[in-house]
């Protein structure tokens, strides 16, 4: 789905792709996380995703012009993990409002892994 933008001049949609890959951007660059995680879900096992599927790790739903998130990301060992998830939560609010135009509703993170 997406969110859309109507005017004088024409339409525009914002894919909740995009937006995921605008919040997966953000996240990477949050000091801490090693990143974006995803679940098998027959193995209950989590895998460490590359910068082209940080997408897979964040689910978007957006509609009435605000985007709820969860975010599943893999932790650095060491690093304090509230301190990291506030870190991100900033993060996503401002690209969200920034990149999108849109209010940022419920961000959840979910640690799902450390690594060293």
């Amino acid at each position: 789905m997406g969110v859309y933008f109507e005017n004088e001049f024409g339409k525009i949609e914002i894919t909740n792709d995009c937006i995921a890959t605008i919040i997966g951007l953000s996240c990477m660059e949050s000091y801490g996380v090693v990143g974006m995680a995803s679940k098998s879900v027959a193995d209950g096992i989590v895998t460490l995703l590359g910068r082209e599927n940080l997408q897979k790790g964040i689910k978007v739903m957006a509609e009435n012009g605000i985007v709820n998130v969860d975010i599943h990301i893999i932790v650095e060992y060491g690093t304090r993990i509230p301190v990291v998830a506030e870190n991100i939560r900033e993060r996503v609010s401002y690209a969200i409002g920034k990149y999108t135009g849109l209010k940022p509703g419920t961000i959840n993170i979910f640690v799902d892994g450390i690594r060293l």
